[in-house]
């Protein structure tokens, strides 16, 4: 049987009909998968804030940078195998298929113990790096510990899911994430009201909870009848399949390390502004994290969409994908984004009795969250370049237009006197984002000038 049947309640052909529809159908529990995984992580971070002071707050927001900065390598080779499974779902090739599905759950449960042993020898040094003060390092250290031991599951649930993903399945994800979110949340009460676990207490939990969602994503594909259908006996490395992986998912991971590396350098100077700034900033990004993911889901879809059209050899139906995609993205991101700065002050009394903690998660919000559109309308260009099949370029643009931009900026117009202040770290993003953006359209028009309507991408 192969997969279109034995998952036809959930896959989606992306080829034909409404693009708006579909891409709406795609994209609505992807968004409700990634704001219940917010909700979860908020919680996270609120349970620690109430209940273990501003100190914990601080040290579980901090590490937020680093975790991105080891984790998004990995996880962006699911990007990937998204694209592979697009491909070959439009273009009915099962063979390629069930070679893909293997060779990326055997590659997600080895780069996730590599990332376990890395995170948990490496935590404290890492922290030491970035500069974390004094009284909140050996508490995100701890954090850190605990938090990498989970790594194999999160890769195995990101990889699963983007097999899912690839065939237009976003809703048995979200399933599975609202059900380990929830245990997540009782298990967060639990150790840290009842046992005064501490950050070790939400680590502990949130580590639960991802191989909760893991072992059920698993057997979603173990149980399926067709190619995607995950089989012990062949589970390994098909060298030939894991090239084609690395061929797309390299590039994009090292796109996501690079803005995760900037963000290091970022949260590095945050760090040295204090506890109180420290608290504020991570409060308010976690915050700004409910817009961002909204808008991040049509990237996602894009990618998605462009892949299997690609598949099918559908060129003409490309140009509308991306501009639907666009200006969902740049819809959400202003709406979404100034809500969020609008009704900031109660939002952020969510996380922090502190008034100077509000107010210094304000002056963030005022920065960042007024202006997150362009950051989805980025998101979608790039997807729209590795659904075409070009990895390669999207990241070398973001290696210029967001890391090595936000640096120079960190190194050389913040050390000015005059200009070093913690408002002039924040507008480093959306003026990184203006320019990566323009970047990335123009690199998008060249690319589809390459081919017609009835070309295949070379």
């Amino acid at each position: 049987m192969s997969a279109q049947k034995s998952t036809k309640n959930y896959t989606m052909n992306m080829c034909e009909g409404s693009i708006v529809g579909k891409m709406l159908l795609f994209a609505l529990p992807l968004i409700a998968s990634s704001l219940l995984q917010l909700l979860f992580n908020a919680a996270d971070i609120i349970v620690v804030g109430k209940f273990a002071g501003d100190n914990s707050l601080a040290a579980v927001g901090s590490t937020s940078s680093i975790i991105n900065l080891l984790t998004q390598g990995f996880i962006g080779l699911s990007v990937g195998v998204n694209v592979l499974v697009a491909r070959y779902f439009a273009g009915k090739q099962e063979k390629q298929m069930r070679d893909l599905v293997h060779t990326a759950m055997t590659v997600s449960v080895v780069s996730g113990c590599a990332l376990a042993i890395i995170g948990f020898i490496g935590a404290k040094q890492f922290l030491l790096w970035m500069q974390s003060p004094p009284e909140v390092i050996d508490l995100a250290a701890l954090y850190m510990r605990i938090y990498f031991l989970g790594m194999p599951a999160v890769l195995s649930y990101n990889f699963g899911a983007a097999i899912l993903r690839g065939v237009g399945d976003t809703r048995r994800p979200l399933y599975y994430l609202a059900f380990s979110g929830m245990v997540n949340v009782v298990l967060n009460l639990l150790f840290v009201i009842v046992f005064h676990m501490d950050v070790a207490g939400v680590a502990l939990a949130t580590v639960i909870s991802q191989v909760i969602s893991a072992v059920m994503v698993i057997r979603c594909l173990m149980k399926e009848e067709g190619s995607i259908r995950i089989e012990k006996q062949y589970l390994c490395i098909d060298k030939k399949v894991l090239g084609n992986i690395l061929q797309i998912g390299i590039p994009a991971g090292l796109q996501s390390c690079l803005f995760s590396l900037s963000n290091v350098v970022i949260q590095s100077t945050i760090n040295g502004f204090g506890s109180t700034v420290m608290a504020g900033s991570a409060a308010a990004a976690n915050v700004e994290g409910f817009a961002y993911v909204a808008m991040n889901a049509f990237a996602q879809a894009t990618v998605a969409f462009v892949g299997q059209n690609v598949g099918a050899g559908k060129f003409e139906r490309i140009n509308k994908i991306v501009l639907i995609a666009q200006g969902c993205a740049a819809g959400i991101g202003l709406v979404c984004g100034n809500l969020i700065y609008i009704f900031g002050e109660p939002l952020l009394g969510l996380y922090s009795d502190s008034s100077l903690v509000i107010e210094a998660g304000m002056l963030r919000l005022s920065f960042i969250a007024t202006t997150y559109a362009v950051c989805g309308m980025m998101d979608s260009m790039v997807g729209a370049l590795r659904g075409l099949g070009y990895s390669v370029m999207p990241m070398i643009v973001s290696l210029l237009g967001a890391c090595a931009f936000r640096m120079a900026w960190i190194f050389v117009f913040f050390q000015i006197e005059r200009f070093h202040t913690i408002g002039t770290v924040y507008i480093a993003y959306p003026i990184s984002w203006i320019v990566t953006l323009v970047v990335h359209v123009i690199c998008f028009l060249v690319v589809r000038k390459k081919f017609g309507k009835s070309e295949s991408i070379a």
